[in-house]
């Protein structure tokens, strides 16, 4: 996993919340936690993405479909090109990137993710 810089960590945020915002999706929640920042946002056709930071700044995206039916899946076929982890082993980010751990900030900063605008959704009352 690459390790982002805490110089670099509102950059990658700004980038992930612009083109989600950019490909119709809603931000439904920013967490603007220094330490263990989070998105999260709503596709139009129902999936729910987060993008959580977690320890030492390892960042991971979920997402959460909308009800499907259940369906077999196959295990995987070619094995994994990284790193096989036992189960319950969650590694420390330990790949350096040239942009995304450099502990500089950008000369130009993306801005950090900005909490959605307040709900226009109907809450029943007058």
């Amino acid at each position: 996993m690459t390790v982002i810089s805490p110089q670099r960590l509102g950059s990658f945020l700004g980038v992930v919340q612009r083109h989600w915002t950019k490909s119709g999706y809603e931000i439904t929640s920013v967490n603007k936690s220094r330490d263990m920042p989070a998105i999260f946002a709503r596709s139009p056709d129902g999936f729910q993405l987060a993008l959580n930071v977690g320890y030492a700044g390892q960042a991971s995206f979920e997402v959460a479909t909308p009800c499907v039916a259940k369906s077999p899946v196959d295990a995987p076929r070619t094995p994994p090109n990284g790193p096989a982890y036992p189960p319950g082993e969650i590694p420390t980010p330990n790949v350096h990137s040239a942009f995304w751990s450099a502990g500089t900030p950008l000369s130009s900063p993306s801005p950090s993710p900005t909490p959605p605008p307040p709900s226009r959704r109907s809450t029943g009352g007058p």
